[in-house]
């Protein structure tokens, strides 16, 4: 069967909106893994998805470590599960260490061996400069003539982007916040193969091309056919000539009316191959929402299911006006419609929203 957006954007809503499960574990785990570099994602996502889900009930999953937070996959910082979490850190091993043995200038075991140096050290909370100054000794002892690549430029994150780190505010700062964070050793829940890779990412974003998978998982395509060839999948084609795979027995497709107020980073783009985001957003708009030159995103705003324009509500006080911004040539939100999102990121955020203003974007 031939499948058009609309079909996989339908597909992926009943997946990304499923009926509430629970407690926050639960809707992480339903959902996937979360992207956040922008702390307030995990917050601002949930609440979008399930309104009524609080500040505190998601604070306390973090410091219960229900969910966990750290860098994995393509080097960008993700909360999930931590049965999830121990999926990405596979995909994160096998996406990524050839990448950072070549940027350093070292083989593949040596990168294995200074990552489960990074691991043991930081069996205590260790602050990002500790785990850096680690990594410098250890390639001072075993590679000397690499050990000053980690003194500045991407290379400075090779203790802290592989995976096997998890990551907490340090004392006294919220789970929200953008303060410093410390580091410690992630305990895998269990073995994790490419299988399970391209299953979580179906689960949760399917159907999906194999350069779906791959953009997300920071995988190459090689990686992803022998992922899919240890699953039971069905194959349809799609848009651009692409196959789109599932697994079988997908919940049911469905609409989602109204508006949300979508993260940073949320899971309708970031979950796709940045070059084949159209089931959600046009390639116009996805223009205006992702600077290339940063890889920044702007919080989008979802309309009856299609990403229509953006949203703010900055700074960090707990008393903060918001603007809405919707693009030129679709649906206006209404400002009624705007009252239950709102107030799902006030419970989730923590915050008070004092005014709301709508704008119209020309694009």
């Amino acid at each position: 069967m031939a499948l058009g957006w609309d079909d996989l954007a339908a597909a992926a809503l009943a997946r990304q909106f499923p009926d509430d499960p629970g407690t926050v574990a639960e809707q992480v785990r339903a959902i996937g893994a979360m992207q956040t570099q922008t702390a307030r994602s995990a917050f601002i996502g949930l609440g979008a998805r399930f309104p009524g889900v609080s500040h505190a009930a998601i604070s306390e999953a973090y410091d219960r470590g229900e969910i966990v937070r750290g860098s994995t996959i393509r080097g960008t910082v993700h909360t999930a599960t931590p049965e999830t979490y121990t999926v990405l850190a596979e995909a994160t091993r096998v996406g990524q260490h050839q990448r950072w043995a070549r940027m350093l200038g070292i083989t593949d075991e040596q990168i294995a061996d200074l990552w489960a140096s990074v691991e043991d050290h930081a069996r205590e909370w260790r602050s990002p400069d500790d785990l850096r100054e680690h990594a410098r000794r250890w390639l001072a002892e075993h590679a000397p003539a690499s050990a000053g690549v980690v003194d500045d430029g991407p290379a400075r994150h090779v203790a802290l982007t592989h995976g096997g780190l998890v990551r907490r505010p340090a004392s006294g700062d919220r789970w929200e916040g953008q303060g410093t964070p410390v580091y410690g050793t992630f305990h895998p829940t269990g073995p994790a193969t490419l299988a399970d890779v391209v299953a979580l990412h179906l689960r949760a974003h399917g159907p999906a091309s194999r350069q779906d998978v791959g953009w997300w998982a920071g995988l190459p395509l090689r990686a992803v056919e022998e992922g899919i060839a240890g699953l039971e999948v069905v194959e349809h084609e799609g848009p651009g000539g692409r196959a789109y795979v599932d697994l079988p027995h997908a919940p049911p497709p469905r609409d989602l009316p109204g508006v949300r107020l979508l993260p940073e980073f949320d899971a309708l783009l970031c979950g796709y191959d940045s070059k084949a985001r159209d089931r959600f957003v046009t390639p116009e708009h996805h223009r205006r929402l992702w600077s290339e030159s940063n890889g920044m995103l702007l919080p989008p705003l979802l309309v009856d299911g299609r990403i229509t324009g953006h949203w703010r509500a900055g700074g960090t006080a707990r008393r903060r006006p918001m603007e809405v911004t919707w693009f030129a040539r679709t649906r206006r939100p209404r400002r009624a419609e705007l009252e239950q999102p709102v107030a799902a990121l006030e419970t989730a955020l923590g915050i008070t929203v004092t005014e709301v203003g709508i704008t119209r974007e020309s694009v």
